[in-house]
């Protein structure tokens, strides 16, 4: 234990709490059982750290990572167990997909320990996933941690405080900026090319990111889904074909053709694809919203994908659209709208440059134009950065 209690608080020590990514309001942490999900590098483990220091419960807590190596020889039951009898509260474990079993021994603390709370993070959406639907539906209340937002990419660049702005407020032009950020337009393209990830500003950005879509394709999906070292090649040009693609329409015969696999596990890659955080699928939906299996488009899962699957050179059209879905499928049920781009809460939304006309959306009720290039919206026309201050 002494070994974990270090390791636990040398690292809370680095942690710095002036930027606070968006999900840490929403959590309910007096939950018993919390599942927070996100994909490789989104912030997961910063936001454990500063929960802990904000609320100042250092004394009772202990943070701990699943892929430690003293979880060779000693199980996670024990280690709850022991913190509690050392009067702990609050454990708090990393990366708990990699710890082999690790729901049925969540589960075990949960109705064993009833004095301890308990957090989990996992980067492996897909095994989580297994482990909540297995073991821990009732018990666990769960969260899935997003990328930056280009509100939050300001916040976090520049120290301003800017406050998240609804959709109806963002369609009534009710939304404004620091006067310090007086054209928006230069720092937009800056967070679309590195700023979904917050580790941008580490240096070689771009290889990092390559190792955290490696790890989804390589570790993640196979081990998942039971399936050999190959399918990682398969799921890479599968991702090749995806990222250069404008936007992706998927005919699934002729992908099948392409990568080698047939119809049935090429539409399995596609699900482990999306639930893993590295490709959207853009649906269908009936007259209340709601989201058919049909899938008209498939996507990257953000903007800052886009620009490093395409050696810093996307389609223009592909990313402004792929950034609109990013931004907007945080809060909004999203779906394809059958007039134009997309749909949300009935309102139709067309997404271009900032020569894009109204011509295709012109007899639509309740239709907005989203311009990507302009700083000012008027009337049914919105800038496409200001989407970016939604979470």
């Amino acid at each position: 234990m002494d070994q974990l209690y270090e390791i636990y608080t040398n690292r809370l020590k680095r942690i710095d709490t002036e930027f606070v990514r968006y999900l840490h309001s929403k959590i309910n942490w007096k939950s018993r059982l919390i599942v927070i999900t996100g994909a490789h590098g989104v912030g997961k483990t910063t936001m454990l750290l500063q929960h802990i220091k904000l609320n100042k419960i250092e004394n009772h807590s202990l943070y701990l990572s699943a892929d430690s190596i003293y979880f060779a020889e000693n199980t996670l039951y024990n280690v709850a167990s022991k913190f509690c009898k050392l009067n702990g509260k609050f454990l708090f474990i990393d990366e708990v997909h990699k710890y082999k079993n690790w729901s049925v021994e969540v589960k075990m603390m949960y109705d064993n320990l009833p004095d301890l709370n308990i957090v989990v993070t996992g980067s492996s959406v897909l095994d989580i996933s297994k482990g909540l639907e297995a073991d821990l539906s009732r018990r666990a209340i769960a969260y899935n941690l997003e990328g930056l937002s280009f509100r939050e990419y300001l916040n976090f660049t520049l120290g301003t405080n800017i406050n998240p702005v609804s959709l109806q407020n963002i369609l009534s032009h009710s939304y404004s900026l620091p006067e310090n950020i007086s054209h928006p337009i230069s720092y937009w393209v800056e967070y679309l090319k590195v700023g979904y990830y917050p580790f941008f500003r580490e240096d070689n950005f771009y290889t990092r990111l390559d190792n955290v879509v490696n790890q989804t394709l390589e570790v993640d999906i196979p081990t998942y889904a039971n399936m050999n070292v190959s399918t990682s090649v398969k799921l890479k040009r599968l991702l090749y074909i995806i990222a250069r693609s404008v936007p992706f329409k998927p005919n699934i015969t002729e992908i099948g053709r392409t990568i080698g696999a047939d119809r049935g596990t090429v539409a399995d890659y596609f699900v482990y694809m999306e639930r893993a955080g590295v490709i959207s699928r853009l649906r269908h939906a009936d007259e209340k919203m709601t989201l058919l299996e049909k899938v008209d488009k498939i996507y990257l899962s953000n903007p800052t994908l886009c620009c490093a699957q395409s050696d810093g050179n996307p389609d223009t059209g592909n990313l402004r659209e792929t950034a609109f879905l990013s931004l907007m499928r945080v809060n909004h049920t999203i779906a394809s709208s059958p007039v134009s781009d997309f749909l949300i809460k009935g309102i139709t939304f067309e997404v271009g440059g900032k020569n894009k006309k109204k011509k295709q959306i012109e007899s639509v009720e309740n239709a907005f134009v989203v311009k990507d290039d302009i700083e000012h919206g008027f009337r049914n026309t919105i800038p496409l950065w200001a989407f970016g201050l939604n979470y």
